[in-house]
């Protein structure tokens, strides 16, 4: 059985730090990332990593988060510094099999086939 489990989340003061981790278990994945879902709006890209290490960033939150991998580990981290009120959102970890054709690909939620079940980050101004 194939499970994404985040953890790390939580209620931080603007300017804070947050640092999310997600463990896979059941296969390995090419791509794993992080989608955000705040209310009433869709769930968007926030950053994704291959397995060679490569990353890609939605330029909202290039510069403060960092995401990371281990695959011997089968895991993957999403360090956020910096953080906004506009950051508050529930983080889902996602993670993609095979290796996507084109970059585009790394910012829609259909590019990637598995979910975890989302950890809520709040960020207090």
């Amino acid at each position: 059985q194939v499970q994404l489990v985040e953890s790390g989340g939580g209620l931080v003061q603007a300017g804070g730090s947050l640092r999310l981790s997600c463990a896979a278990s059941g296969r390995t994945f090419s791509i794993m990332g992080w989608f955000r879902q705040a209310p009433g709006k869709e769930r968007e890209f926030v950053a994704a990593i291959s397995w060679s290490g490569g990353t890609t960033y939605y330029a909202a939150v290039k510069g403060r988060f960092t995401i990371s991998r281990d695959n011997a580990k089968n895991t993957v981290t999403l360090q956020m510094n910096s953080l906004k009120p506009e950051d508050t959102a529930v983080y889902y970890c996602a993670a993609r099999p095979n290796p996507l054709l084109y970059s585009g690909g790394y910012f829609r939620v259909d590019s990637y086939g598995y979910w975890g079940q989302g950890t809520q980050v709040t960020v207090s101004s």
